[in-house]
Order: C-alpha cells, then sequence, then structure tokens
C-alpha cells in the first residue's frame, strides 16, 4: 500500500511539473530547471511512503567535480541520494532508459551517462570521455560500483570501470553508505516498508594518495561497509 501511495504522489507531482517544465527545457535545451523540480518532487514524496532519511556528515562532500560512490541494494537508494547532492549532479544509469520517449531526451540534454552491461570496448570508452568531460566542468557524478543492487543488502563485488575514471581523472571520490533500504524495499519486492534510511558521507578519498585502481577500490570498500549495519554486511558499524 505505502507503494502505490508514494508512485501516486510521485505521479500527481510530476505531471503539472511535466506540463510546464518539460517545453521550458526542450525550448530552451537547458535543464536546470528541470533537474531541481525533479529532485525535488522525489525527495518530497518519500514521507508518503513511509521513508524517513537521516543524513549524517554531508559536510565531507567537497564542492565542485567529484564522483559519488554508493552502496546498491534497493530502488529506494537513487531517490535517497541524489536529490541531497548540491550543484550540478550527473548520474550513471542503465543505457535503456534513455529511451524512455522525451524524458530520455532530456536525461541526454542533462548529460545523464547511459551504461551498457556488457557492452564494447568503444562503449565503454565513449562511456569514460563523456564522465570525463562532465568532471571537467565542476559536477558532481553520482554512481553504485557494484552495478546491480545486493539482493541482501551485503556489498557485491566493484565493476572496475568507475575507478579507472577516479585514477584518470583524479577527482575525488566519496564513498557513502546507504543503511536500511534493503530492509524497506529489497531487491525483486514490490512491498514498501515503513522505516528509517541513513545516509553516511566519508572522507574524499584522492586517488594520487593510492598506487592503483586496485588499492582505491578496496579504500572505497571499506569506507562504504563502515557505515553500513550488522545485518547487510553481517560486520558491525563502525561510523
Amino acid at each position: 500500500m505505502r507503494g502505490l501511495i508514494l508512485i501516486l504522489i510521485w505521479t500527481v507531482l510530476a505531471v503539472p511539473a511535466a506540463i510546464f517544465v518539460f517545453p521550458w527545457t526542450l525550448i530552451t535545451r537547458n535543464t536546470a530547471l528541470l533537474l531541481r523540480v525533479g529532485f525535488w518532487i522525489a525527495r518530497a514524496g518519500l514521507p508518503w511512503g513511509g521513508v524517513r532519511v537521516v543524513v549524517h556528515r554531508m559536510d565531507r562532500l567537497p564542492r565542485g567535480a567529484s564522483i559519488v560512490m554508493a552502496n546498491h541494494s534497493s530502488n529506494l537508494d537513487p531517490p535517497v541520494l541524489i536529490p541531497l547532492l548540491p550543484d550540478r549532479v550527473v548520474i550513471y544509469l542503465k543505457a535503456s532508459l534513455m529511451r524512455i520517449p522525451v524524458l530520455g531526451y532530456a536525461m541526454r540534454l542533462a548529460g545523464f551517462i547511459p551504461v551498457l552491461r556488457g557492452g564494447s570496448v568503444e562503449a565503454a570508452r565513449a562511456t569514460s570521455a563523456a564522465a570525463q568531460r562532465e568532471l571537467e566542468q565542476g559536477s558532481c557524478l553520482v554512481l553504485f560500483p557494484e552495478g546491480t543492487r545486493s539482493p541482501d543488502g551485503s556489498l557485491l563485488p566493484f565493476k572496475r570501470g568507475p575507478f579507472f575514471l577516479a585514477m584518470e581523472s583524479g577527482a575525488p571520490v566519496v564513498p557513502v553508505s546507504i543503511a536500511g533500504a534493503t530492509r524497506m524495499l529489497p531487491k525483486g519486492s514490490t512491498r514498501l516498508r515503513s522505516g528509517t534510511i541513513t545516509v553516511t558521507f566519508h572522507p574524499a578519498l584522492h586517488p594520487a594518495d593510492y598506487s592503483d585502481k586496485e588499492a582505491l577500490m578496496e579504500a572505497v570498500r571499506t569506507a562504504i561497509e563502515s557505515g553500513l549495519s550488522r545485518v547487510e554486511t553481517g560486520t558491525p558499524a563502525t561510523s
């Protein structure tokens, strides 16, 4: 029931926004207003679904170019995390979403970066190049290094692509732990339970401080795990 209420609230808010904001976006090719409205809608709907969000140490997020890497176990993760972020936010997302009429075009205008699972080397290079351009413009790049949702909240193996990007760009990496979403809306379920999701921002990691991408990957993994609960990782949360 809560899930249906949340979807209804998002739909009620999105329809008038689309009527007025989409034409403006398509005419001006400026997505700033669309993103602000979209993020506000995502945030405003959560309490109606019984979702409470607690944020720790957001002051650790640097201004300007950065790469935010978070764990991913629930469809609640993006609407909880992304509206918290300031400035220009660019999101890694499934390439299939770019095919949605009108919305896909708006996401391309916004610089969102499509990712093809199991794609070619050329596609991976194009994705990396697009991300590099956004970082050079001072964007905050958001991605989930596991590449898919974890079924039980424990961290899956990380994809290597985001860490190649981090080492090549030199942009600070901000690990983020999202705890509580697994229980409320696990992978494969449509039943939304009420509860609290805790979002913890960890200190930024600078790629230049690490010998290679594997060392950076391990540091990001350790930071994210430190902010998750015993239930989600099998170990106690330490920050």
